[in-house]
């Protein structure tokens, strides 16, 4: 345990360490300062935006910059889905695989990755090509966290900016944040992948001789390079079927760890870009403080669950009843819980071992987190205009008890502005619960369950939770791959993606036509503990009250039937 626990304290320290100042490169990178990497990568955004015949220079209101997202993403997955569906003609394909096989899972795919999603109903190993995995895959994990992140770069400039109804360039921002922050840290971490022992090649499949005297398949593919913006873009669609449990994608304790901080580095590191943003680095320290305080007590719940393992086990007589089962030996433990809570607080999917094989109260974190919108830490941009939304309503809640008009950032939050900020709230919330209640009475729906009575509704709760939530991962247990399914969590992906995207660019509009009141003995700060402890208990509050009674009828009455001694 106390290995476990060293290896949790050092992995927060060194995140810190790393986000800080990567928040201040970030800033500079959105701010448009000439800092001296920019002299070498202008000349690569203007051809793009020559390329792609863009002004970069014009600025747009938040209904341009919604629209010029929505078509850039729209034609991304066209293209994504066209080439799974052609594969058998393109090049980079050495095991000749043919198209993906349907248009639903093509075209689920290609939402998916197109969202940040990245859920997978196939095995990439066995289906898709080289060149899909690469032109298809990869690149859309590249855009679509730059996506996230020029969304959160946008809102940021609608807090801060005044009397204006500008909140900056789509083309710039996700030009910007793909070449300046994404692809170098992609490429440095992508030799340190390989040096560990990461796959990257274009070779074909290997075909060897076992101990046994049986010939095995070993695939082959540029997969650290995959598995680098994976990580860092909060992705977490891999390369192999079993993700990072795999040894080709994730074979060392040290690749671990560093897929783990990658996980987290951009989502915090744009917090602090927002404190220095805003010129108040508190602003950005006192968010950062409440993820910080959530991470650690979902930890803390799935860790000890994990640790404390089945009592069905322990009356077997065959030693301590930790729940191993579905995790590596070679990550142990406390790695394994460290990954689960991480890729599941972030909206990366990635995962290390099965999480249908945790615990109940050890799956409850993972569902938790992703039912509060992933906005612990979060995913890349969408962590933090997710946490946003919690802001405002925990500002909207304090200024009706003092009686004041609420103010955030010297600016009023008025009817108009919550209106959207519940409409980003209620759309993933809606979309979980009402998608999960028509798949747990419809046939297609139970048709693709592993398991009966409460495991059976977490399956399928996780799924769409999972979906709305732009997650990824999975409890294995449920087939997906079937019409009902592929159509039904495509439609989720988009519903969780823009549903929130397109409200929180209308309140950044709004926001930055307004002025900035200067502040007096009646406003509210928003950089204390106090104001950190009151976010907690909101984000807990709502999750609670939306929630709960799914949660009731899944893994925590599966805990106390385990604790009865029945299983599912």
């Amino acid at each position: 345990m106390f290995n476990d626990i060293f290896l949790f304290v050092t992995f927060i320290a060194v995140l810190i360490a790393m986000a800080f100042p990567l928040g201040n490169y970030m800033a500079k990178v959105f701010y448009g300062e000439n800092e001296k990497l920019g002299k070498l990568f202008l000349p690569i955004e203007k051809l793009i935006y020559r390329f792609a015949g863009v002004n970069e220079n014009k600025e747009m209101n938040w209904r341009q910059y919604a629209v010029a997202l929505i078509l850039f993403n729209v034609l991304g997955t066209v293209l994504v889905f066209i080439v799974q569906l052609t594969q058998q003609l393109l090049p980079f394909n050495p095991q000749n695989f043919e198209s993906v096989g349907t248009w639903y899972l093509a075209l689920n795919t290609a939402i998916s990755f197109m969202t940040n999603t990245n859920w997978q109903a196939y095995s990439g190993e066995s289906s898709l090509s080289y060149f899909t995995q690469m032109i298809g895959l990869t690149v859309q994990n590249f855009l679509s966290a730059a996506t996230g992140c020029a969304v959160a770069v946008a809102f940021i400039r609608g807090l801060t900016r005044k009397t204006t109804n500008l909140i900056g360039n789509f083309w710039h921002d996700l030009v910007r944040c793909t070449v300046r922050i994404l692809l170098p840290i992609s490429i440095l971490l992508t030799i340190v992948f390989v040096q560990q022992g990461v796959v990257q090649n274009l070779d074909a499949y290997q075909t060897v001789q076992t101990a046994q005297g049986t010939e095995q398949t070993i695939a082959m593919g540029p997969v650290a390079s995959q598995e680098a913006i994976k990580m860092l873009g909060t992705n977490g669609g891999g390369f192999f079927n079993a993700n990072s449990a795999h040894p080709f994608e994730n074979p060392t304790p040290l690749t671990n760890f560093v897929q783990m901080l990658a996980i987290f580095v951009v989502p915090l590191g744009l917090v602090f870009m927002f404190g220095i943003m805003t010129e108040n680095k508190k602003q950005g320290f006192a968010i950062a403080g409440a993820m910080i305080i959530l991470f650690v007590m979902m930890l803390g719940i799935n860790y000890y669950s994990e640790l404390n393992g089945n009592p069905m086990i322990a009356q077997m007589n065959i030693g301590e009843p930790t729940s191993m089962e579905g995790k590596e030996v070679r990550f142990g433990l406390g790695a394994s819980s460290l990954f689960t809570t991480v890729t599941t607080a972030a909206s990366c999917g990635a995962v290390n071992n099965m999480h249908d094989s945790l615990t109940p109260l050890g799956g409850f974190v993972p569902l938790l987190q992703m039912m509060l919108g992933e906005i612990v830490f979060g995913g890349a941009g969408a962590g933090f205009y997710g946490m946003m939304v919690y802001v405002m309503i925990t500002v909207f809640i304090v200024g009706l008890m003092v009686g004041r008009t609420p103010e955030y950032l010297g600016k009023k939050i008025e009817a108009r502005e919550m209106k959207w900020v519940m409409i980003a709230l209620l759309i993933p919330s809606v979309t979980i619960l009402l998608f999960s209640a028509i798949a747990s009475v419809v046939d297609a729906g139970l048709a693709g369950l592993n398991n009966d009575g409460p495991h059976g509704l977490s399956e399928i709760l996780y799924g769409f939770t999972s979906a709305a939530a732009n997650n990824g991962s999975a409890f294995a247990g449920l087939t997906a791959n079937t019409v009902f399914y592929d159509l039904m969590l495509g439609i989720a992906m988009l519903l969780g993606r823009f549903g929130v995207i397109i409200p929180m660019l209308a309140v950044a509009g709004s926001m930055a036509e307004k002025k900035t009141a200067p502040i007096s003995l009646g406003t509210f700060e928003t950089t204390s503990i106090t104001f950190m402890v009151l976010l907690v208990g909101i984000i807990l509050i709502v999750g609670a009250l939306t929630f709960l009674p799914a949660l009731s009828l899944g893994p925590i009455v599966e805990h106390v039937l385990m604790l009865q001694g029945i299983t599912f």
